[in-house]
C-alpha cells in the first residue's frame, strides 16, 4: 500500500517549531511580513529527493560487494525459506 505523503513529510518545507504557540507566532509573522518563509535551494532541488535512486542502487552495490561464497549462503537460506513455505500448503 503506497502512502501519498505531502511536502511536509519530505522535508522540502522549512522546519517548523513543535510548540503550538511558537508555531502560531511564526505563522502570524509570515502572514504579516515580519518573517520570511524560505526553503534553501539545497533542500528544494536535492538529488537525493529525485526518484528512487537510493533503493535501486542498494541491491546492486550490495551484490557487487559480496563474495561468491556469501552470495551462495544467502541464496541457500532463501531457497530453504521458500521450500519451507511451500511444504505448509
Amino acid at each position: 500500500m503506497a502512502v501519498n505523503r505531502g511536502v511536509w513529510q519530505h522535508g522540502v518545507v522549512a522546519k517548523r517549531p513543535r510548540d503550538p504557540n511558537q508555531l502560531a507566532k511564526l505563522i502570524v509573522d509570515i502572514a504579516t511580513g515580519a518573517a520570511e518563509d524560505t526553503v534553501s535551494e539545497a533542500k528544494r532541488h536535492s538529488k537525493s529527493r529525485r526518484g528512487r535512486a537510493g533503493g535501486v542502487k542498494g541491491g546492486k552495490a550490495r551484490a557487487n560487494s559480496l563474495t561468491p561464497e556469501q552470495r551462495e549462503d544467502i541464496a541457500r537460506i532463501a531457497a530453504q525459506a521458500r521450500w519451507k513455505k511451500s511444504k505448509r500448503r
